[in-house]
């Protein structure tokens, strides 16, 4: 068989689907151990993915910005192409990601089969089973073609250094007798936030119980954050209000350091998990059955049952029925019974 020297994995959607992407880029690593290999992430994310060992480089593209156009994904696939690359495996199905893919010209590219265009852009396609493999499963369907078989490798991230010593000292800025609870309120779409009342008062029992509360937040959820700690009535020195704080690797590497972490369906949920860090995840618009959940025996996902779930893959900007059950209906009193047992095992 074929051996690759220098592979381009390309997968430029959101960072949850970029750390799903783990176990392929193990898969790579393991078959082809001299390989270069190259990861394309979305502009922003990459500092997430340095210090993972299989990778040689990571190269941002910025999809929202001066890379957006179609005539710029043939110039730069073009560029790639002039690289040296012997084979290029694209996980991300956009019209975008065809393109480039086609420019490069590399002599073997793997991409899935759907949607329509995609026959025009890679040597071969792969079926993507949407409805039958969850996601990891279904990422591996692109290794099958090179003769890699078999179960996904585990899912593990690994950081850079100094976002580990960051973490460090946050952590030990705590008293060593109180358990962490992290909590994350935010989410790139509005329908995946819990209500931040049903946070506060996550918040309110964690610190009455003993434990000392981390609250997580990204940039423009500052607001949120505050929100969510002045509800919840709670001593200061029991709560520590990191929003806005931190780089992506520094929040992945506190995210490590947690007891228990509780969290809506984000990408901050896929950094917790591939640590094995205990967790709650709160699924409303969204569903489990999708393939985008949290692995591992430490990760436990919250549904409520209804019968307009799921509402799209995402999930939309407001509650298309109007009445946002699906987050309502999972009550402080559920999640926190599930969330002390983390907390407290």
């Amino acid at each position: 068989m074929r051996e690759y020297k220098k592979i381009g994995v390309w997968q430029t959607a959101f960072l949850g689907d970029a750390v799903l992407t783990l176990p392929l880029l193990r898969a790579l690593k393991d078959r082809y151990p001299d390989a270069e290999i190259h990861f394309f992430v979305r502009a922003g994310v990459e500092p997430v993915f340095t210090g993972q060992p299989e990778i040689a480089r990571v190269r941002p593209f910025a999809k929202r910005g001066a890379q957006k156009s179609l005539k710029a994904a043939v110039r730069i696939g073009r560029d790639f192409g002039r690289e040296g690359f012997d084979l290029w495996i694209s996980a991300h199905a956009s019209l975008r990601s065809a393109v480039v893919a086609r420019a490069t010209g590399i002599s073997r590219r793997i991409g899935y089969r759907a949607p329509w265009y995609n026959r025009f852009a890679y040597t071969e396609t792969v079926d993507r089973r949407f409805d039958e493999l969850a996601e990891i499963e279904r990422l591996m369907e692109l290794v099958r073609p090179l003769g890699i078989d078999g179960p996904a490798p585990e899912a593990r991230l690994v950081l850079p250094s100094g976002a580990m010593r960051a973490a460090e000292r946050i952590r030990g800025g705590i008293d060593a007798d109180r358990p962490v609870l992290g909590i994350h309120p935010g989410s790139t779409w509005p329908t995946k936030c819990w209500p931040e009342e049903y946070f506060s008062e996550i918040v309110r029992r964690a610190s009455d119980g003993g434990a000392h509360v981390l609250v997580f937040a990204g940039p423009g959820e500052e607001e949120v954050a505050e929100r969510i700690i002045d509800g919840a009535e709670v001593a200061p020195h029991h709560v520590t209000n990191l929003a806005g704080k931190l780089s992506l690797p520094k929040l992945a590497a506190c995210l490590g350091k947690l007891d228990a972490y509780l969290t809506n369906d984000s990408g901050p949920m896929h950094l917790a998990w591939t640590q094995d860090v205990p967790l709650v995840a709160l699924f409303g618009p969204t569903v489990e059955s999708l393939g985008f959940f949290p692995r591992g025996a430490n990760s436990t996902v919250l549904e409520t049952e209804l019968n307009c779930r799921p509402c799209g893959l995402h999930g939309p900007r407001k509650c298309p029925k109007g009445h946002f059950r699906c987050m309502k209906e999972l009550t402080p009193d559920r999640v926190w019974s599930e969330l002390r047992k983390k907390l407290w095992p």
